[in-house]
Order: C-alpha cells, then sequence, then structure tokens
C-alpha cells in the first residue's frame, strides 16, 4: 500500500518547520519507507502499518496544536512492491529520460 498524507495544524502559528520536523522524525524512526515532498508524505508497507503510523503521527500533531485537519490519499493493489520509486521510474521509462526530482 502506498498512503500519501498531510497534515495542517490549525492554531499553531505561521512557521510549522518544527512541527513538520517532529512528524518526520517520528516516521523516520518507524522503519517504514517513506518518500518526503514539499506538500506531503508518502508511505509504502502494509495497510496496518502504515495507517497506524500516519494515526500515530496525527495524535502527535494533536498534541501541539488544537485542531488537525489529516488529508490521507491512498493506492492499494495486491501484491505491489516497490512502488515509491516504481511509480516514478515507469513514467520516466515512458518518455526516455530522468526527471526532475527537486
Amino acid at each position: 500500500m502506498l498512503a500519501s498524507f498531510s497534515m495542517v495544524p490549525v492554531g499553531a502559528g505561521e512557521e510549522l518547520k518544527e512541527l513538520v520536523a517532529d512528524i518526520l522524525d517520528i516516521i523516520d524512526k518507524s522503519g517504514i519507507k517513506y518518500t518526503l515532498g514539499a506538500m506531503q508524505t508518502t508511505l509504502e508497507g502494509d495497510e496496518e502499518e502504515v495507517m497506524t503510523l500516519i494515526m500515530k503521527c496525527h495524535r502527535h500533531m494533536r498534541e501541539a496544536a488544537p485542531r488537525v485537519l489529516t488529508h490521507i490519499t491512498i493506492d492499494d493493489r495486491p501484491g505491489a512492491r516497490g512502488r515509491l520509486a516504481g511509480k516514478v521510474s515507469d513514467v520516466e521509462e515512458v518518455l526516455g529520460r530522468r526527471l526532475s526530482h527537486e
């Protein structure tokens, strides 16, 4: 399963990099494969571990903000593995070139 998620801590001010860093520390220490993007983080793993980690992050953010909006997009295909990099490389293969990842 791939799951991309983002969180919006409402009422926590405008500068959020410390809150985001706290969440990424939790994700990084989990051992689950992930990719950090500018607007979201994508996790890859089995359903239970992915959803448990997202909820752990959500609950942690709730400690820092009076309200948290968590947005989740799931791509779930039985037997699919290595899709974090695979989805990108599939498109690059069709185009015949590497795409900018910046």
